[in-house]
């Protein structure tokens, strides 16, 4: 028997599982005979041609039951998520944005996640230093590809400096064999002035280069520092003259994989052009946006999506009170964004409040770390609005609350007024400012 609950939750309706005559409350003991432990080991067994399942009943009955499976997913989810415990990161970065948190925030969020099973089902990014031959031979068996890498150094030393951990001198060797067996990574790099930066990174970029295709994205994202750094490794944040020097030499790099492999394949994150005084690349420049779940490409997305959204528009009146909450950040291009919309809609009144994050202080000014007792301090004895719209990203992933244990419901009743969640995408925002659906 699994070790885990593989207790069917759901069964999607006209999936293979249901046509098979899965239900919700049996259980699912074996795949083509063996006996699965995680989730990934069950999604590596469902994925050949013929899939045998042994099936526990509700009523008690054991089934074995074949499906021809023309490679789609079988329609199920299960009780547990098969990952009972997350593997935790060993290592002690010397940027790790957990160990400058304060205290008093929701519980989940000083949890080090460093799980590759999460890495490939979620999108979070590992440091490899984990793993031992045998995890690693398993992934590969079972064709877990891509993998997102946090690499930062691919130089041994510098790298066990960086996360003090011995086994993170591996971190190349694995990803040559990762590559050698049509693994594909994609890569982020934790940019600390002093250490990786300049030509730390120019040897990193080349060493992933090497890796092409299989390191296929990486984006630089600038190291982030709150004020809670007491007692931690001394480090500086990026100055605009620094993060010029950045973007110019990712630039560089830019320009020859563009003409070698069609792609730019290195992005550097938006805070750089914004720290630089320089304007965001144009959607096309980022490939498809492989790096935006690290922030990376945002603006510029969210920017060519609006663009074709209020051309959707019909002139009019909208006699509507909005205020729109997000970080310092991207505030002048949240207010760019509004005033062309003011302008085409009567009656539509927009105020933009950047809010300044005192919960973190340092140089925190990004959108997804926004509390909601730093919008309550900016505005609470304001005007009242019809709505406030915040970014989504301010809230726990799948629930209503901020990094401060504040809840959507509680930030209502103190501003007196609905708060909508809003993703990064140009069309739901004007939807959600105009509260009208636009017309494909």
């Amino acid at each position: 028997m699994p070790k885990e609950d593989t207790t069917i939750s759901y069964v999607e309706s006209g999936s293979l599982a249901e046509e098979a005559g899965i239900a919700e409350g049996d259980k699912l003991i074996s795949v083509n005979g063996h006996v699965f432990h995680d989730i990934l080991e069950y999604r590596y067994l469902v994925s050949e041609a013929e899939v045998e399942l042994e099936v526990l009943k509700k009523n008690g009955d054991t089934e074995i039951i074949t499906i021809e499976n023309d490679y789609e997913d079988l329609g199920i989810d299960f009780r547990q998520e098969l990952i009972k415990e997350a593997q935790s990161c060993r290592n002690k970065c010397i940027f790790c944005f957990i160990d400058q948190l304060p205290k008093g925030m929701r519980e989940t969020v000083y949890f080090k996640d460093d799980d590759t099973r999460l890495s490939f089902l979620q999108g979070n990014y590992v440091t490899l230093t984990n793993l031992s031959d045998e995890e690693i031979g398993r992934l590969i068996k079972m064709r877990v590809s891509p993998i997102n890498i946090s690499v930062h150094t691919t130089n041994p030393q510098l790298r066990v400096a960086m996360l003090k951990n011995p086994n993170a001198a591996k971190i190349y060797n694995i990803m040559r064999r990762f590559a050698e067996n049509d693994i594909y990574m994609n890569c982020q790099i934790v940019l600390c002035p002093g250490y990786n930066d300049k030509e730390e990174l120019d040897r990193t970029i080349a060493d992933m280069e090497a890796l092409y295709p299989y390191v296929a994205s990486c984006s630089v994202v600038p190291v982030g520092l709150t004020r809670y750094r007491d007692g931690l490794c001394p480090l500086t944040p990026f100055t605009p003259e620094s993060s010029l020097d950045t973007i110019r030499q990712i630039e560089g790099y830019q320009k020859k994989f563009k003409r070698d492999f069609g792609k730019n394949l290195i992005y550097a994150a938006d805070e750089f052009y914004i720290n630089a005084g320089l304007p965001l690349p144009s959607a096309c420049e980022y490939d498809g946006f492989p790096q935006i779940e690290n922030g990376v490409g945002l603006i510029s997305s969210m920017q060519e999506e609006f663009d074709e959204a209020i051309k959707l528009v019909v002139p009019g009146e909208y006699p509507r009170q909005v205020a729109i909450a997000t970080g310092e950040i991207a505030g002048d291009f949240i207010r760019s964004l509004t005033d062309r919309l003011s302008e085409k809609c009567g009656g539509l009144s927009i105020t933009v409040y950047p809010i300044k994050n005192t919960f973190f202080g340092g140089g925190v000014t990004v959108s997804g770390l926004v509390t909601a007792g730093d919008i309550i301090r900016t505005l609470e004895g304001e005007p009242k609005f019809d709505e406030l719209i915040i970014p989504d990203c301010m809230l726990r992933d799948g629930e209503d609350i901020f990094l401060d244990n504040i809840t959507l419901d509680e930030l209502e009743e103190r501003l007196g007024m609905p708060v909508t969640p809003t993703p990064n995408d140009g069309y739901i925002f004007i939807e959600n400012i105009l509260k009208t659906e636009l017309s494909f």
